[in-house]
């Protein structure tokens, strides 16, 4: 399996090689050169635990691992004492447990992980083909990250210990939650280093995409990426889509909705890749909250991104994005793979502006790929929690309110929804309080979090202010 660039200029890469090396070399980001197909292999699945499951999809994506070792490195990952953090009533044993809300609308609970997030289910992972990489080459690797709130901690949760692995991660100051800071903030080890950036989440991942985009200080200073950039975290997601649908359905001729929180498009995309694959997948809904540049896409045909000042700052803050990384992979494909039609609207986008579909044929290929959307605002947000609170004893994040509150719109009568969860409610407590008035339900390994010791260095919006510094603590 070969990996080829969204952009078209870049060789064919290997599996291994593109782990360690994010963007590709051309500014775009990988893909496989074709799906593989799964149809012939769905009834042999449904019956397999989580850890084989990862195993017998990543192979397919996976050649330069063997075999062995790639089951070795899943079973490693998808333990249930890694992902604990299941609410009282779950079996940690199911990894993903699916929780039924009422008829033919469950929710796949993907935040048991250590840091209470979705992150966690292929960061983990990642975390553990780094190291064995990087100790099968001898080397070393820099990983340079932006968050808007999740992907940091579960980053450098994954990367704690690893060999040859330094971990500096980007957040914009002041825009996460309290209980996301501390648990970023309060890591006190020498491999992890957190940057709070004068602005919002679109400011630091504009600044990680043109460290990227520098050739020589990538090679210099050996720079990685674990955003959903990254192939790696994207194909793993791909999994609990599989896992999600085999708990939702008895027989492999049903079809199922999802409903997907989004913002940066990653994991809505592996959604995607999962259907593309043949994953009887008959709708991707997707959610976004009052930044709904991406819903507009799905409405009217317009990729239009907001600048930083025209950003709302939300309570579902992990999706106040304005320009989605990984919708250029969909886009690769909604375009019939042309890569030059990709250059030609990327260029458009890098230089600030929008691009519009309608007037092109891939308008008409679009509702073939099954994408429909919505936003939800924060009135739906306390509505949504209060509801699933007062019906289902259920505390959920805001992220998953308005998963919910947009499947309300979009679900198909007598087809199973599956709505993602994204994280615990107690890294939202502002929110949670306002709209249940109590405090959210915290695992008791991470009561007093926010009282530690924390450690940031706050930088401004500037790239090369940002060089400088990996520079020195290189």
């Amino acid at each position: 399996m070969k990996y080829i660039s969204t952009r078209g200029l870049s060789a064919p890469q290997s599996f291994s090689d593109i782990l360690l090396g994010g963007l590709a070399p051309d500014g775009g980001l990988y893909l496989p050169e074709s799906y593989p197909q799964v149809a012939d292999h769905l009834d042999e699945w449904r019956t397999l635990d989580y850890a084989e499951l990862a195993f017998r999809i990543l192979s397919l994506f996976i050649d330069d691992i063997p075999p062995a070792d790639l089951r070795n490195l899943c079973q490693k990952t998808y333990t249930a004492e890694t992902y604990r953090h299941c609410r009282p009533g779950r079996n940690a044993a199911d990894i993903v447990p699916l929780t039924s809300l009422k008829d033919d609308c469950h929710l796949l609970e993907l935040s048991n992980g250590p840091t209470l997030a979705f992150k966690d289910m292929a960061m983990q992972l990642l975390g553990n083909l780094f190291e064995y990489v990087l100790d099968k080459r001898g080397e070393t690797i820099n990983i340079l990250g932006a968050t808007s709130g999740d992907t940091g901690s579960a980053a450098e949760y994954a990367m704690l210990g690893k060999h040859n692995v330094r971990v500096f991660m980007l957040s914009p100051s002041g825009k996460m939650s309290a209980f996301q800071r501390a648990q970023m903030y309060s890591l006190n080890e020498p491999n992890i280093f957190n940057i709070a950036i004068e602005g919002l989440f679109d400011d630091a991942q504009d600044i990680v995409k043109a460290v990227s985009n520098d050739a020589a200080f990538k090679a210099r200073y050996k720079i990685g990426a674990v955003n959903s950039i990254n192939w790696g975290r994207v194909a793993a997601q791909v999994v609990y889509y599989f896992k999600g649908y085999f708990a939702a359905t008895r027989s492999n001729s049903e079809e199922v909705v999802f409903s997907v929180p989004s913002g940066n498009f990653g994991n809505i995309c592996a959604g995607h890749i999962a259907r593309m694959m043949g994953l009887p997948i008959k709708r991707l809904i997707l959610a976004t909250n009052e930044n709904n540049v991406l819903d507009e896409f799905f409405q009217t045909g317009i990729y239009r991104p907001r600048s930083s000042a025209q950003t709302h700052i939300t309570s579902s803050p992990s999706m106040d994005i304005s320009k989605a990384s990984n919708f250029e992979r969909f886009v690769f494909d909604l375009v019939s793979r042309d890569a030059t039609v990709v250059r030609d609207l990327w260029q458009a986008i890098d230089a600030g502006g929008a691009f519009d579909l309608n007037a092109t044929p891939f308008m008409k290929r679009l509702p073939g790929f099954g994408f429909v959307s919505g936003s939800s605002t924060h009135a739906d947000r306390l509505a949504t929690i209060r509801g699933i609170w007062q019906n289902h004893q259920i505390m959920i994040d805001p992220h998953t309110a308005d998963g919910v509150k947009v499947a309300q719109d979009h679900s198909i009568p007598g087809i199973p929804t599956i709505i993602l969860e994204t994280a615990q409610a107690i890294k939202f407590t502002e929110t949670i309080r306002e709209a249940l008035g109590r405090e959210p339900l915290c695992p008791a390994t991470l009561e007093g979090i926010d009282s530690l010791p924390q450690q940031v260095t706050t930088l401004p919006a500037d790239t090369a202010a940002v060089k400088a510094f990996v520079a020195a603590h290189c």
